[in-house]
């Protein structure tokens, strides 16, 4: 009885461990490329670096990087837009409040949209 009992807590305790392991994933991370209504205006770029910046402040967001594009002669470089960004998360749901999150919202309705004429958004999970 006691080696029953003991194997099916060891069982219990194992797949308990094996589903936590499976359901959880990496941190995601979220890449955007930014297109100015003005191409190369710095006001604008600058507007849109320093909005990108208090996402910091999002809870679940673990890093912010943002800048102008690095010229480059190579063709395998894609160069031809404005500011790219990348924001990681700590996982899949902080990525979810950060899109509804009213300093993200505001950013968006003030800066973003006015601005831009074209974002192209690459999402992906950190293994």
């Amino acid at each position: 009885m006691k080696t029953s009992l003991f194997t099916l807590i060891s069982i219990s305790i194992l797949s308990a461990c094996t589903q936590s392991e499976s359901s959880s994933a990496g941190t995601i991370t979220h890449v955007v490329i930014c297109y100015l209504k003005q191409p190369a205006d710095p006001a604008a770029r600058q507007k849109l670096i320093d909005a990108s910046k208090d996402f910091r402040a999002i809870p679940g967001v673990l890093d912010v990087q943002v800048g102008k594009v690095l010229p480059s002669t190579r063709p395998i470089v894609v160069n031809d837009y404005d500011v790219g960004l990348v924001i990681t998360y700590k996982d899949a749901d902080a990525m979810k409040n950060y899109v509804t999150h009213p300093i993200h919202e505001k950013a968006v309705r003030e800066v973003l949209q006015p601005l831009t004429s074209r974002v192209i958004v690459y999402d992906f999970i950190n293994e």
